[in-house]
């Protein structure tokens, strides 16, 4: 295992790691102060991206530093249920027991907002895949509340998102959104940054990745952090294989020959 290998503590380029392994780099912290804002004003936030640039890690630092006394964060991402599927699933996060019908659900649904002492946040990953039926339905549970508003919505997803909501009938939910803000691949030295810092916070030393490969990396994976954790790790694989013990520009460009990027 290359672990012992490069003498790290933990696997520094997994998917899902701590909330402080998350690099806040200017990207995000643009996009989080957007976010504040949006939690202070407004009822509906977009964040667009393709996959792979860390817009589900975006959201995760976003629900760390919420307020939790003032605020209910529920992260929804099994958007490909069909819309009674979909509201059921927020009636459970709410706490509830889904009634039979739509219309009673919706009805659960805003009594359970209103009886609560905070506000309550739908966080919606993965939207580009829901069904076009739920969007009514948020249409029609964030236009039912007061000017006391109880319920925040933030629909995260992939460019496709923007093509839904252009279509007509969405203008009314379209017209709430307070902010959108789209995700960029990583620069060259973000991404450099990127797998220093991830190293780092593994226990292990810069010195591992020679700045050359960190530049052949950058250009095989366009920036986005995902494809950086897969041909870094496949490197480090690799490297330890033939017991070497720094990443090279050569080695990179032999892990690519037997990495195919989709």
């Amino acid at each position: 295992m290359f672990l012992n290998h490069f003498d790290l503590t933990a696997h520094p380029f997994a998917e899902k790691p701590p909330i402080d392994w998350l690099l806040r780099d200017e990207r995000t912290d643009q996009a989080l102060a957007r976010l504040k804002f949006f939690e202070q004003q407004g009822a509906i936030a977009l964040i667009i991206g393709q996959t792979g640039l860390g817009k589900s890690s975006l959201l995760r630092l976003f629900i760390d530093q919420l307020p939790h006394n003032r605020y209910h964060p529920v992260y929804l991402h099994l958007t490909p249920l069909n819309a009674n599927a979909f509201l059921r699933l927020i009636v459970t996060k709410l706490g509830e027991k889904p009634l039979m019908g739509k219309d009673r659900m919706l009805m659960q649904i805003l009594d359970r907002i209103n009886i609560n002492d905070k506000c309550t946040l739908f966080i919606i990953d993965e939207a580009h895949l829901i069904d076009p039926k739920i969007l009514t339905d948020l249409r029609l549970l964030i236009s039912s509340i007061d000017q006391q508003v109880s319920l925040k919505i933030l629909l995260c997803g992939q460019e496709s998102l923007n093509q839904i909501l252009k279509r007509s009938s969405y203008a009314d939910l379209v017209q709430r959104i307070t902010l959108q803000f789209v995700m960029q691949p990583l620069s060259q030295e973000k991404t450099d940054a990127y797998i220093d810092y991830r190293i780092t916070k593994s226990g292990g030393v810069t010195k591992i990745f020679e700045a050359e490969a960190k530049s052949l990396i950058h250009d095989y994976t366009g920036g986005v952090p995902r494809q950086i954790n897969n041909v870094a790790t496949a490197c480090l694989i690799n490297a330890a294989a033939r017991n070497i013990k720094k990443i090279t520009e050569p080695l990179v460009n032999e892990t690519m020959a037997e990495f195919s990027l989709p």
